[in-house]
């Protein structure tokens, strides 16, 4: 006589894994939905920093002395932006960092 147990368990994994779908791999590529005025980026058309306009959610933050900039809050340079703009932070906002960066810098 031969054991069911080897039987059993493959069908048991079956009967577990019938109600759960395959993940199919994302070809869109992910980007901040906000409702922030962006407008390009500071520096350069490519920084992944951004010059905001305003709106209601802008709107506390400008200050005719500095330009708001918002970059991704997820994005490396961070520190580094901070440093070589002397932006401080003022706000985070649907996954952006908000700085007021002096102007002249």
């Amino acid at each position: 006589m031969k054991p069911l147990a080897p039987m059993v368990l493959p069908v048991a994994v079956v009967g577990l894994l019938s109600g759960c779908q395959l993940m199919q791999p994302s070809t869109t590529p992910t980007t901040n939905v906000t409702d922030l005025p962006l407008m390009g980026g500071y520096r350069d058309p490519a920084d992944e920093c951004e010059k905001l306009g305003e709106n209601e959610l802008t709107i506390n933050y400008l200050d005719h002395t500095a330009t708001l900039v918002g970059c991704p809050a997820d994005y490396e340079g961070l520190g580094v932006f901070q440093v070589d703009t002397g932006g401080v932070e003022v706000a985070r906002i649907d996954g952006w960092v908000l700085f007021s960066v002096p102007s002249g810098i």
